[in-house]
This record gives structure tokens, C-alpha cells and sequence, in this order.
């Protein structure tokens, strides 16, 4: 698992109502899928709660149902709105639905067996992914043409492509090796949930948050939504729109987990190269833990790569919810660290 979330329950869900329990966010990242690496980044869980909260109340504001039911206090006690916390939350409590065991024979998984258990309250097992930008190097450019979404280019340019409208797709979630899928098999994979309908609520996931991104001075280039179904609707779940979910950038520099990712690709190639090989290692063997064919572990942040973060976060949290959670340098001043790394 690559989740730097705890999981708390308190009721929990049956074949017909939704239970009860919260996230609590941990200062862990999490990078190329390795899940927990060595070290952490002071104030991160906070930020990505306050910001995941912030979302969530802006989407229920729009319509769109969600599990979210409000931050935990420091102290215990009931949700409330995140405008009621007097300091940055780390708890967010949620609805819970039902994860079945989705078996598997090497890279082979069986759908129809978790969907068996699931019946109509279960977490969709696909992430859904939307993009209002295309930077070099993105799998997209990879794995598809342009005009395979009704772009205007014979072959992608050399530099980042802007779209007018966002491209969506649809990739597993629980299998060790995530992969993207075509829509046919996506909807297999969703079960009861109609993949236009995923469609259609991450559409208007990615509106509200990339309406908040600009109105704070951000630019919102990609994200992806989890989702859960439940008496016949979709309902978001997990996480949305936070620092590690989607892509932000402030005048041209990456203001996400990208730079983290950047900054280990740079100084750490041994690792990233070992954790490509492992990967490719395990699809041809067909086994799906790849961690344990990988034989170099990643070496922890320099401390001041740690400080640098850490602001990062605390100060891209405090220009998207308009409030000044955390004790931060303004944004500019952490973006200048950034571009100085």
C-alpha cells in the first residue's frame, strides 16, 4: 500500500448502509509508488486535510454528494466545518463503504468476484483521471496520438499543451501495478457505476477545483477522484484536489508532490532507475509485488530539502483556502526555495 493515511473505523459498513470512520493524515509521503519512504515532512498531514476539507465543502456547495462529514477537532469531539477549526486539522471524518478482497492470480484479477461481495455499496475500484494540461513527459504522450483527443497536431510538440477541454481517463486502483484502461474495460471494472457518470462527476470535481486554484493564483494541470456508490449514486470519496492528488503550478513551478518526485530523480537516479526495472521486472514475470524484486532503498532528505517542502506545502495550503492556517513564508518566497533546489 502507498496510502500515508491512517484509517479509522467506527461503524462499519454493510451491504446497505454506509458506516462511519475518519482519515488521519500523517506527515509520510509517498513516491514512484513506493509507499512510506524514510523520512517525513513536518506539517504535510495537516495541510492535506485542511485542503481536502476545503474541497469537499466547496464540491457539497455545488452539488456533488461526497463522503466527507467534517474535521475532527484537535481535541476529539464532533466534525465540524473546516472554518470552525482553530488550528490546522490532521482527522477528517468520512462515510464508509465496503472494499471486498479483490483476488488475483498474479496480475490477474478477478472483478466479478469483488463485485459479488460489493453488491451496490462499494468503492469503485478505478481512479479517474483528469487533465487540463499535457507536460513533456507525461505518460499520455506515451501511450496515445493527439488525435486520438480531437487535437490538431500530427504529433505532440515539444512543449506543454494547454487543452481547452479536459481529458479524462480511467485507470485501476488496486491492482499492484496500476494501468490505464479503455472505456469498455473500465466499465467492467466499475460495475454498477456508469463510467459516463464517473466521467461527468469528475468533470465537475476538476471545474470547482481548477475555479479555486485560479481565483488563489494557482494553476490546476491535472488530479484524479476516487469514487464510491451507494443506494444508485456516486458519491467522491478519499481524497480531493490536494498537493498529492493533483498538480498545481504557480508561475511556471511546480507546487505538488512532482517537485519531491523531481528533486529524487535528480539526486537519488540509482533508486528511480532500480524502481523502473523492478516494475518491468514483475510485469514479465507476472507477479504483482514488485517492491521485492527492487534491491536499492531510497537514502532520506537532506534537511534542508525536508524545511523547503514542508513550507511548500504549509504555504500553498494557506493561498488555496484563503486563510493563513500555518505559520508560512508567502507562497512566492517558497516557490523561490523551490527553483533554488
Amino acid at each position: 500500500m502507498t496510502s500515508v493515511k491512517e484509517f479509522r473505523i467506527e461503524a462499519a459498513a454493510t451491504e446497505d448502509e454506509l458506516g462511519r470512520g475518519s482519515f488521519l493524515f500523517t506527515d509520510d509521503y509517498s513516491v514512484f509508488d513506493w509507499g512510506k519512504m524514510p523520512d517525513e515532512i513536518p506539517d504535510k498531514g495537516a495541510s492535506l486535510c485542511s485542503m481536502g476539507a476545503y474541497n469537499f465543502e466547496l464540491l457539497e456547495d455545488a452539488g456533488v454528494p461526497t463522503h466527507y462529514r467534517g474535521v475532527v477537532p484537535a481535541g476529539g469531539g464532533d466534525p465540524v466545518a473546516l472554518a470552525e477549526a482553530t488550528v490546522p486539522p490532521r482527522e477528517m471524518a468520512i462515510d464508509l463503504t465496503q472494499v471486498p478482497d479483490l483476488p488475483h492470480e498474479g496480475r490477474d484479477y478477478d472483478y466479478d468476484a469483488y463485485h459479488d461481495a460489493a453488491g451496490e455499496n462499494y468503492l469503485v475500484p478505478l481512479e479517474i483521471v483528469f487533465r487540463n494540461r499535457v507536460p513533456v513527459g507525461s505518460s499520455l504522450r506515451r501511450r496515445t496520438d493527439p488525435a486520438d483527443h480531437g487535437l490538431n497536431f500530427d504529433e505532440w510538440p515539444d512543449e506543454a499543451v494547454d487543452l481547452d477541454d479536459a481529458i479524462v481517463e480511467f485507470s485501476t486502483k488496486y491492482e499492484e501495478g496500476d494501468r490505464y484502461l479503455d472505456r469498455a474495460e473500465a466499465d467492467r471494472i466499475a460495475g454498477a457505476a456508469s463510467v459516463d457518470d464517473l466521467e461527468a462527476v469528475a468533470r465537475e470535481v476538476n471545474r470547482v477545483v481548477t475555479e479555486r486554484a485560479d481565483e488563489a493564483g494557482l494553476t490546476h494541470e491535472d488530479g484524479k477522484i476516487e469514487c464510491l456508490y451507494f443506494d444508485g449514486e456516486i458519491r467522491v470519496g478519499d481524497v480531493v484536489g490536494t498537493f498529492d492528488e493533483n498538480r498545481f503550478s504557480y508561475e511556471g513551478t511546480q507546487i505538488s508532490k512532482e517537485v519531491i518526485r523531481q528533486y529524487h530523480k535528480r539526486t537519488q537516479p540509482e533508486w528511480v532507475e532500480a524502481v523502473k526495472a523492478a516494475k518491468e521486472e514483475a510485469e514479465r514475470r507476472d507477479v504483482a509485488d514488485w517492491r521485492s524484486l527492487c534491491d536499492v532503498r531510497p537514502e532520506p532528505l537532506d534537511d534542508d530539502v525536508v524545511d523547503v517542502a514542508r513550507d511548500l506545502y504549509a504555504a500553498g495550503a494557506n493561498a488555496y483556502v484563503g486563510r493563513e492556517l500555518f505559520d508560512a513564508p508567502p507562497l512566492d518566497s517558497a516557490i523561490g526555495a523551490v527553483r533554488r533546489l
